[in-house]
């Protein structure tokens, strides 16, 4: 018997691939999927205008696309809860994944505003920054600065002196986790930027990826950045130990997590435990872009 939740999940998935069929045969979306993303519009623009309410369920106050479960979560943008980040001044923020929903990293978007400044991660906390809105500057104790626009990012090592400033907005999405330290080896600090990284192989799949950060052992932690074109698929239906914290950059799709599945968007967070099955699928009239965190480089033991 299909439950009244079984309805509402119908009925988004529904908007977002409802199909029209033309004279000409040819199949169309709804102008405001096709639209979703205009050129006109500035990079990853959807993550800091999110659709909270959709048309269909404007009479449903109480409805969500959030779900957390054991081995997987979805916050979506009507659900994050933003508040004053502690150690950061002018700045407020949504933790949207931590240890207490079974991670071993952080992950929590920062708002800053005017004059604003960041606090330092706890003792041993290594430190990643992606600017989805505005711009910053990142000094160090040495006096060297860099001004990180929207698509810029950071690596910060653990117990690395630093200060981000921000004169207007920024939207900052960030990871940290307590770093795994090995012996003779250690973590440099890394600025650049999505456009600055080669795409990389994957054989047997057609998205694009980009690796954010070294692959060499120092490092226990990546950043993946993926690229699927409407229609594009994960071709492998994924089930590894490593943990993942996605937030979709751009564009709408499909995802499977475990025996569920879910429409999703740009604005868009999920956590994947260890051993969830994981699939994606784009649709829509744009590309689907997400930035992806990824334990790496450590024996599971």
């Amino acid at each position: 018997m299909h439950t009244p939740s079984h309805f509402l999940l119908l009925l988004t998935i529904f908007s977002l691939i409802k199909v029209a069929v033309s004279e000409e045969g040819i199949c169309s979306m709804p102008p405001s999927i096709i639209n979703s993303d205009s050129d006109s519009k500035p990079l990853y623009w959807k993550v800091t205008n999110p659709t909270l309410s959709p048309s269909h369920l404007q009479d449903l106050p109480g409805f969500t696309r959030s779900v957390y479960k054991r081995d997987h979560a979805l916050i979506t943008p009507e659900s994050q809860v933003f508040s004053a980040l502690p150690e950061w001044t002018e700045t407020l923020g949504a933790y949207l994944i931590t240890p207490a929903i079974g991670s071993n990293f952080v992950m929590y978007l920062a708002k800053m505003q005017g004059n604003s400044k960041s606090g330092l991660p706890p003792s041993n906390v290594e430190r990643f920054i992606f600017v989805v809105q505005g711009a910053v500057t990142l000094a160090n104790v040495s006096g060297i600065s860099h001004e990180l626009i929207v698509d810029s990012y950071a690596y910060l090592p653990p117990n690395f002196q630093h200060s981000l400033k921000c004169d207007a907005s920024a939207t900052l999405v960030v990871f940290e986790r307590r770093y795994a330290s090995l012996e003779k080896y250690v973590t440099e600090q890394i600025v650049s930027s999505t456009n600055k990284q080669p795409l990389l192989e994957t054989p047997g799949e057609i998205f694009e990826l980009r690796k954010l950060l070294p692959t060499s052992l120092p490092y226990d932690f990546n950043i993946h950045i993926m690229d699927f074109q409407p229609g594009e698929f994960l071709n492998v239906k994924e089930v590894h130990y490593n943990q993942h914290g996605l937030l979709l950059l751009e564009g709408q799709g499909i995802y499977r997590l475990g025996d569920s599945w879910y429409p999703v968007e740009a604005g868009d967070v999920i956590w994947m435990a260890p051993f969830v099955p994981q699939w994606y699928a784009a649709l829509g009239k744009t590309r689907t872009r997400y930035l992806l965190y990824k334990d790496v480089n450590r024996d599971p033991l």
